[in-house]
């Protein structure tokens, strides 16, 4: 029998998480199944409730919520005062996960987290896992439901992306290796500040089995792993854009190098080798609009190889998956180009779709993607309660011109009349959301010369004037492409 067996259960959302738990538990043998479940959603019709107020919580024994509920909402701060158990649709998951078919215990689970990168750090394990013959599968923030993938019994490998959201109620998990990619400043109105964001990041580290992996430039990683509550036996495993030390993956000129997974702990040679996992060289699909390939991509292929060594993957498997593996749209794309004048000369305009920069720690990584004084930068969004200074400050000197956009446009107005007051910014009127991408993007290019960059990275979410940050990357797509049509037929 489950810890679910007779207990009555009320799920928080129905969205794509909450219908896939309804789902789950729904699909339970009888003995197993909960006394009752019930949900909340005031979104959803079907839901069973639509306010807080109407649940009498005496009748609840465990609260199972969706990711992007807060702490402070009403139905999570009044479970949370009668003591009645939260769990995320990860905790969840780690109670119900079936063995799997060939092995007959349940399939190891592989965890990232961090403020960026994760998207692309766990669709690289996926394909590295792919390459040693692994049925595994990236879920979590990305793709199916955790839920759906922990009651599959034909997985080898679960290759799991954790928010920040879903990491705060989950206490349970056990991942053989976890990794925080990095550590900034976001969904502080969420969580309340940036304590309590990293101690929710480090919460992926918490009853490791192997390896803890942590970013060695970024001090706060390794804080995590040093407070994590791990299994005997686990170790830190760093990953740097340098030549690797003890324990670590990293660069060595041109290569990628494993001195942490490479020779039996007790080997005497152990800490005078490394092992080649890949180079530069295969990861060259991934460059950027200028031909190199940027340092975070390296950092997320340094990281997912670590996961991946973690569970005994081949140095070869790591060569061949970094070599397979394609990023999803959104992502320091190039999307259309032209010449300002439209006669076809060989320097243009590129525009530059990162949509997928969310943050203030994207945005950063995709301006060093690019030359300085050549970006002209469109920005903005849903803040989040995030600050700018700090990015404006450090990445002025990448900026031409910068076009604003988004309902909550003063955080970055404030910072770039406080660091840059130099910089020529025009602001995008917020009504009108159907067109504010098209003027957004013909307001850059009134900026631009042969030679610049037009990048949308918006260092904001999407929420505010778009659906998600994929459609507000196709918005500029179209935009861009439009406007590189009526430029071309003006030269013809």
């Amino acid at each position: 029998m489950t810890q679910l067996s007779g207990r009555r259960v009320l799920v928080v959302g129905l969205g794509v998480t909450g219908l896939a738990v309804v789902r789950a538990l729904g699909s339970l043998l009888e003995q197993d199944r909960p006394k009752s479940v019930v949900t909340l959603d005031s979104k959803n019709p079907d839901a069973t409730f639509s306010v807080a107020s109407a649940i009498s919580f005496d009748d609840i024994d465990l609260v199972v919520t969706s990711p992007g509920w807060a702490p402070s909402t009403e139905v999570l701060s009044t479970a949370a005062a009668l003591n009645i158990p939260i769990w995320s649709e990860i905790e969840l998951a780690w109670h119900l996960r079936v063995p799997n078919e060939k092995t007959g215990v349940p399939a190891p689970w592989l965890g990232v987290t961090g403020t960026n990168g994760k998207t692309t750090t766990v669709q690289m394990l996926e394909s590295i896992l792919a390459a040693d013959s692994r049925n595994a599968v990236a879920v979590g923030n990305v793709g199916k439901p955790v839920i759906e993938a922990a009651l599959d019994p034909t997985l080898d490998v679960l290759a799991l992306e954790l928010s920040s959201f879903q990491l705060h109620y989950t206490h349970s998990m056990e991942l053989v290796a976890g990794a925080v990619l990095n550590i900034a400043a976001d969904h502080l109105d969420w969580h309340g500040s940036l304590e309590e964001y990293a101690k929710a990041k480090g919460r992926v580290f918490e009853h490791v089995q192997t390896a803890c992996v942590y970013n060695v430039s970024d001090p706060m990683t390794r804080v995590l792993v040093e407070n994590a509550d791990v299994a005997d036996g686990a170790r830190a495993v760093g990953f740097t854009l340098g030549a690797p030390g003890r324990s670590e993956v990293g660069l060595i000129e041109d290569v990628l190098c494993d001195r942490a997974f490479h020779m039996a702990s007790d080997h005497p040679d152990r800490h005078n080798h490394a092992a080649e996992l890949a180079t530069l060289a295969d990861l060259e699909h991934l460059a950027g609009p200028g031909g190199m390939v940027p340092p975070h991509i390296v950092a997320n292929a340094l990281a997912a190889a670590a996961l991946a060594r973690a569970a005994g993957v081949s140095t070869r498997a790591v060569r061949d998956g970094l070599r397979n593996f394609h990023p999803g749209g959104h992502r320091i794309a190039l999307v259309a180009s032209t010449t300002r004048d439209g006669s076809g000369n060989n320097a243009t305009v590129s525009f530059v779709d990162d949509s997928k920069a969310t943050n203030a720690h994207a945005a950063a990584a995709s301006l060093d993607s690019f030359d300085n004084g050549k970006v002209i930068w469109i920005a903005g969004g849903l803040a989040k309660g995030a600050s700018f200074d700090n990015l404006v400050a450090t990445r002025s000197a990448k900026m031409k011109a910068v076009v604003v956009i988004g309902v909550d446009q003063a955080p970055m107005l404030g910072a770039l009349e406080r660091n840059a007051p130099e910089l020529p910014v025009t602001v995008i009127d917020p009504a009108e959301a159907e067109t504010v991408m098209a003027r957004a993007v013909r307001a850059a290019f009134g900026y631009a010369e042969d030679g610049d960059v037009i990048l949308m990275a918006p260092a904001c979410a999407s929420m505010d004037q778009f659906v998600s940050y994929a459609d507000r990357g196709n918005a500029f797509t179209t935009a861009a492409r439009a406007l590189v049509d009526e430029t071309s037929s003006v030269g013809r």
